[in-house]
């Protein structure tokens, strides 16, 4: 029985594993798939977790509960040597060891890609993950805790000052939810006024959200100032040291959130493969999303996802590939499960088409925008039709039926506006009272 090796469980591999579990014959072939994390992300609903909008464990689809007979290792894959069909499985705890396989699928996805900036590493944080996500809620939270304590001044505008850095639609999204929780907790701090909270979007670009028109972007832009943030284009982070901010402009100031918006990079294990890659470091594929290299198609190797550079046989991808998002990772998933199930009965795969079917994006409570062609739509039926998208988008009935009833609950009861940022170091607590030996 053939063995399929899937790394990575995030969108891409997740849905080639559900879709093979679908597809595939019992006994046709075994499925094992490999991830450090026992869960996949909904990365669209992260702004909105930062916002308190959503329970965290609700944006995450686990990988048990949902995968029948598909084999879940939650483990890292540090290499995978195809010319012997075999991957180094290092788990969190006790020794590696190789795994064989017939036929490897990387869906392993893209990281925060970073740049040298003196400071980004030691005091931002991504948007990425689950995580990260949290981090940003609790210490919003915590900040404006700490501030109503203070006296006006240095101290306590740095606690509110909130600074995303990349001007895309991940930018845009955290920056416009933040925003949004920060004006919602106003009314619990009688202290504390809307001026004495500072929003800074920093974007290198002449625009932001290149997804939709310039003149959409515009309006964006205006509806976030209305709002009392600031966005600051054309102008780059050139250091963030002790959370010191300084603009290419000239400005600076001092910030406690440092968010990193500005760009995806394909993970780094591929580094650690035998398998083509291409000058942005994404392993090569064609379009019907099998392994390619100069040579022609890499028998037994597939890819879909960020993680590869998959053509775009539209026109309209970047370079003339797919740009990295949900989108296309997902239709690329269940695509490629298909050509595997048929490859594996002697059948020819289809090549990998599709058309964006435009960009829908919330801007915090109430504010949202969408863009298809030349129809934009702004406002309130934008963000009402980007929740109803992405709430029918996440995987998963009950997941689903989650995600609509902390919706339901907050538009009955508010947002969740408790910083649990003591989960941090849980066991401070126990050990200040803990009786020790004399």
């Amino acid at each position: 029985m053939p063995k399929i090796l899937i790394v990575g469980g995030g969108y891409a591999g997740f849905y080639t594993a559900r879709k093979l579990e679908k597809w595939l014959r019992r006994g046709e072939a075994e499925v094992t798939m490999v991830d450090p994390l026992p869960y996949m992300t909904y990365q669209p609903f992260l702004p909105e977790v930062a916002a308190g909008s959503i329970e965290p464990r609700h944006a995450v689809v686990p990988h048990r509960r949902h995968l029948k007979t598909t084999k879940v290792v939650t483990a890292k894959v540090t290499g995978i040597n195809h010319a012997t069909k075999t991957a180094t499985i290092q788990p969190e705890v006790g020794d590696s060891w190789e795994m064989e396989y017939d036929l490897v699928v990387v869906t392993a996805g893209a990281v925060s890609r970073t740049f040298p900036i003196p400071g980004v590493a030691d005091e931002a944080i991504g948007m990425k993950t689950i995580e990260e996500a949290v981090e940003v809620r609790d210490r919003i939270l915590t900040n404006f805790d700490k501030a109503s304590n203070l006296p006006a001044g240095p101290e306590r505008d740095r606690l509110l000052t909130f600074v995303v850095v990349g001007g895309g639609f991940a930018g845009i999204e955290a920056f416009g939810e933040m925003r949004s929780l920060a004006s919602s907790l106003l009314a619990l701090y009688p202290n504390l006024k809307f001026e004495d909270t500072h929003f800074h979007l920093i974007e290198a670009m002449g625009r932001i959200m290149p997804e939709v028109s310039l003149e959409t972007s515009k309006w964006v832009i205006k509806n976030l100032a209305d709002r009392g943030a600031q966005i600051h284009l054309d102008t780059q982070l050139k250091s963030a040291v002790n959370g010191v901010v300084e603009l290419s402009t000239g400005e600076s100031f001092e910030s406690d959130t440092i968010v990193w918006t500005a760009g995806v990079m394909a993970n780094p294990v591929v580094r650690a493969t035998d398998l083509p890659i291409e000058e942005r470091g994404r392993i090569r594929v064609q379009a019907d999303l099998r392994v390619i290299n100069d040579d022609g198609i890499v028998e037994g190797a597939w890819g879909a996802g960020d993680v590869c550079a998959v053509p775009d046989l539209t026109g309209g991808g970047v370079g003339g590939f797919c740009v990295p998002n949900a989108q296309h990772a997902v239709r690329q998933a269940k695509l490629m499960a298909k050509n595997i199930v048929a490859s594996l009965r002697g059948e020819e795969p289809k090549d990998y088409f599709h058309k964006n079917q435009g960009a829908v994006a919330g801007l915090g409570l109430y504010h949202g925008v969408f863009q298809s062609g030349k129809i934009a739509i702004k406002g309130f039926p934008a963000w009402f039709m980007h929740r109803g998208y992405h709430g029918m988008a996440m995987p998963m009935f009950e997941r689903k039926a989650r995600v609509f009833s902390n919706w339901i609950t907050n538009f009955f009861w508010g947002r969740d506006t408790v910083s649990i940022e003591a989960r941090v170091e849980p066991r401070r607590a126990f050990e200040e009272f803990a009786s020790r030996p004399k």
